[in-house]
Order: C-alpha cells, then sequence, then structure tokens
C-alpha cells in the first residue's frame, strides 16, 4: 500500500471523536495525516466539543481535549495531498465562511480525490458548492441544507451508524458510523488492510 497524504480541516469546537479518532486510525494504517486551521500554525490547537445522545431533541455539548494543529493554513498546499477530512461538529459553520477553505474543498472535488465528511462537515461542501447532483448523508439538522444545494440528502438510522458513497465523496451522520466511515474511505483510498 501506498501511503496517502491526507488533510484534515479543524476548528475551535470541532467534535472530539470526530477530529480525533480518523486521525488517529488514519495514522495507525500508515497515511501521514496533516491538520489545519484558519489562523492556526503548526503548534497550535483548537478546543474540541464531544457530543453525544442522550434523548434530547439534539445532541448535548460537553468540553472536549486540546486538538493538536499539525501544519501552517496559511502555507498548506492542497496540489501536494491525496484526500481531505472534514470533522463535524460547530466548526464547520463558520469554517465555511473562510474562502480559502472553500477553495481547498473545491480542489479535492475538481481532482476527484477522496473527500470523507461526518455530521456536520458538509456543511462545509454545501458552502463550497460542490454537493448539486450527489447524495450524502449528515447530521439530520444538515439534510434541508444538503438539499437546497441540490444534493440529495441521505436519512440515517436511529443509531447514527451508517455511512455513505458516492464516487470519491465518503459521509456519514455522526461519530458512531465511524466503523463503517472509516472502512469506506479507506476503501476509496486504496488502502488494503491484512491481517
Amino acid at each position: 500500500m501506498a501511503m496517502k497524504k491526507i488533510l484534515m480541516l479543524v476548528g475551535d469546537f470541532v467534535e472530539d471523536y470526530e477530529a480525533m479518532v480518523p486521525y488517529q486510525m488514519l495514522l495507525m494504517v500508515g497515511h501521514d495525516v496533516e491538520t489545519v486551521c484558519p489562523e492556526k500554525k503548526a503548534g497550535n490547537t483548537v478546543k474540541t466539543a464531544i457530543h453525544d445522545f442522550e434523548g434530547d431533541q439534539t445532541y448535548s455539548e460537553k468540553p472536549g481535549h486540546d486538538f493538536m494543529i499539525t501544519a501552517d493554513f496559511a502555507t498548506i498546499d492542497p496540489e501536494q495531498f491525496d484526500a481531505l477530512v472534514i470533522p463535524g461538529g460547530r466548526a464547520p459553520e463558520y469554517l465555511r465562511l473562510n474562502a480559502r477553505v472553500l477553495e481547498i474543498v473545491r480542489h479535492f472535488d475538481k481532482n476527484s480525490k477522496p473527500i470523507a465528511a461526518v455530521c456536520h462537515g458538509p456543511q462545509i461542501l454545501v458552502a463550497a458548492g460542490v454537493l448539486k447532483g450527489r447524495s450524502c448523508s449528515a447530521y439530520p439538522a444538515c439534510g434541508p441544507d444538503v438539499e437546497v444545494a441540490g444534493g440529495t440528502w441521505i436519512a440515517n438510522n436511529e443509531t447514527f451508524s451508517d455511512a455513505h458513497v458516492d464516487g470519491n465523496l465518503v459521509t456519514a451522520p455522526a461519530w458512531p458510523a465511524h466503523p463503517q466511515w472509516i472502512r469506506e474511505f479507506l476503501k476509496v483510498l486504496g488502502t488494503e488492510i491484512t491481517p
């Protein structure tokens, strides 16, 4: 397996599990993962939030951990990366306002490079205009956004454990889908794991 270079877009209040788990899993299988955030440099951190499903109308939020930024956003060159990961949480809500974030997403889409987005991550895909005619999963509150952008929102099961693949795009509704979401992303990347 050839090691892939993967870019992960994060920001303050990114969902803790949706950033840390994919980051660690992708490193574990041998890929090189760089994390970036607008206005942050390598060595800075972002605060994460832990979202849980506790029977309320939406998720609850608790303080998470500090998550390390490994590369400078200002100098990152998307040409140097094979794939993109967009975790959810509240970070996508404001990251989608950054023109360079949208340019980066458009680069991956235009070049048919693998893109993995989870939970509220598709908010960035909507803002970048890359979902027209595509299907994707997302947290249910993002479903109307996907549809207004010309995409088809794939409704989730009650456990939020399904992932969806549309070509180079791998999406999931929330962190309970990590096993399937990461498995499908690894397939799209061409990563082979043998026992």
